[in-house]
């Protein structure tokens, strides 16, 4: 089965990526990476658990319950990408610790265009299953690697020069450009999914269920590494977040570049693009929710205790 997409769309596709890049290094400046080295727990341990913990442990899964070669590659990929860019707002949804958030995907997207190829080509080749699709495409490390350079470093590097020569652009461009490239990327990808509903619906009963489980163990292996190392609750948060919305249109970008024939690969991170939007803000929600419970009691028991000290009854 062939996925329909042209190079035109590749096109916007980069330039969407490069722009919410953009828009989340607008309020990046130099203190939020020497933030990272003053205090670099929460990110050290998120980094390790995006860039160690869930593609190793998507590799071993994968092998062990024989995922179709396709689909499982196209989970190695999603697990090779650093987290996305709307985990900050899933973060802050969530009431996590959006200082965290926002570091961890600017050190991750930089670390990407290292780990990235690496682990993709690591853990394609260590699964058995996928190592004849590498070994026949004969994959270029360096090319993905000046791709994601493209789509994310440079972006990165550039919104930060702006937010730091226009900083009263960048206070009020950068809200509004997260939520318009988040809606224009959900539309592109909804047009790609009309266009190929087909596909999708003779495969629609694994892919589901494959993506489903990888979010979820994602987030499971987040929030464990967070929890195992004592960090305080909002810092668990947003390293949850963090490993949990993966940047599958960077997956997307790489497999229409580089694997333009492998549709189950590419409606892997298609829909990957989509459900971890959706478990973002079920758990955002859940979070919120449990929060305001917890400050509606503080509050109550703030009140007893002085009206107590008042000798109230």
């Amino acid at each position: 089965m062939e996925v329909h997409f042209g190079s035109e769309n590749l096109l916007i596709l980069n330039v969407i990526l490069a722009f919410m890049m953009f828009g989340v290094s607008l309020s990046l400046t130099g203190d939020d990476f020497r933030r990272v080295v003053r205090r670099p727990d929460a990110p050290i341990v998120g980094l390790l658990a995006q860039f160690v913990l869930l593609p190793a442990a998507t590799c071993l899964t994968t092998w062990w319950f024989e995922v179709d070669a396709e689909l499982a590659l196209g989970m190695i990929l999603v697990a090779s990408c650093p987290g996305g860019s709307f985990s900050n707002i899933m973060t802050w949804l969530g009431r996590g610790n959006v200082a965290v958030s926002v570091s961890m995907t600017a050190v991750s997207s930089l670390a990407a265009m290292v780990m990235t190829p690496f682990n993709f080509s690591l853990y394609g080749w260590i699964n058995p299953h996928t190592r004849p699709i590498l070994t026949d495409i004969q994959l270029d490390s360096l090319e993905i690697l000046m791709l994601v350079v493209l789509v994310l470093g440079l972006p990165l590097v550039i919104g930060m020069a702006v937010g730091k020569a226009f900083p009263a652009f960048a206070r009020g461009a950068q809200k509004p450009m997260r939520y318009i490239t988040l809606l224009v990327l959900l539309l592109f990808v909804g047009v790609a999914f009309g266009n190929n509903v087909d596909v999708f619906l003779a495969t629609a009963d694994r892919i589901v269920g494959l993506v489903v489980f990888q979010n979820l163990l994602a987030l499971g292996l987040g929030a464990f590494a967070a929890g195992f190392t004592g960090l305080p609750r909002a810092d668990r948060r947003a390293i949850t977040m963090e490993v949990g919305i993966q940047n599958s249109g960077l997956g997307l970008a790489i497999l229409f570049t580089f694997f333009p024939d492998e549709s189950g690969m590419i409606l892997i991170a298609a829909f990957w693009g989509v459900w971890h939007l959706v478990s973002g803000l079920v758990l955002a929600g859940i979070w919120s929710r449990r929060t305001a419970r917890r400050e509606v009691q503080a509050a109550e028991t703030a009140g007893s205790t002085h009206g107590n000290s008042r000798g109230e009854p």
